[in-house]
């Protein structure tokens, strides 16, 4: 796979993660729903704002943000199925997806460093960084 596949491919799993994590944020109940409210609402504006970024990161690889939203969900290595349940399953399929994102950011910052991109392997670090720090917090919410 090339840097620019790797990165489509993110891109999907991203846009996919970003609405489960919306998703949980508006449906999320229980007696600590304030706190998990506020928690997966730093989860989902994270993703949210990378949608953008990735995008325009493909562009400088002269290659298109994927144009078929149908090709996205169904490309996706992200779940696409539907994400209901109480809070704890809520905030664990979150933490899981955060941890695919991770996964597929190690790939990319293989395929980067070997193709010369090092602002796209940078990027993915500064990424893996920031979730794994979004991970902690879920999981010691969930403890």
């Amino acid at each position: 796979m090339t840097t620019q596949e790797q990165l489509t491919q993110y891109f999907k799993d991203n846009f996919v993660a970003y609405y489960r994590s919306h998703q949980a944020h508006v449906n999320i109940v229980g007696r600590n729903f304030v706190s998990d409210h506020k928690l997966l609402k730093g989860v989902y504006e994270d993703r949210q704002e990378q949608i953008d970024t990735i995008g325009e990161l493909l562009r400088t690889m002269d290659e298109y943000m994927p144009c078929d939203l149908n090709e996205v969900l169904l490309d996706s290595r992200v779940d696409t199925g539907r994400l209901d349940g109480d809070s704890e399953f809520l905030l664990d399929m979150v933490r899981q997806d955060l941890e695919h994102l991770v996964e597929s950011l190690r790939d990319l910052i293989v395929i980067a460093e070997d193709e010369s991109y090092p602002e796209i392997a940078n990027y993915a670090q500064d990424q893996i960084l920031a979730m794994k720090k979004q991970i902690w917090m879920l999981r010691s919410t969930l403890s």
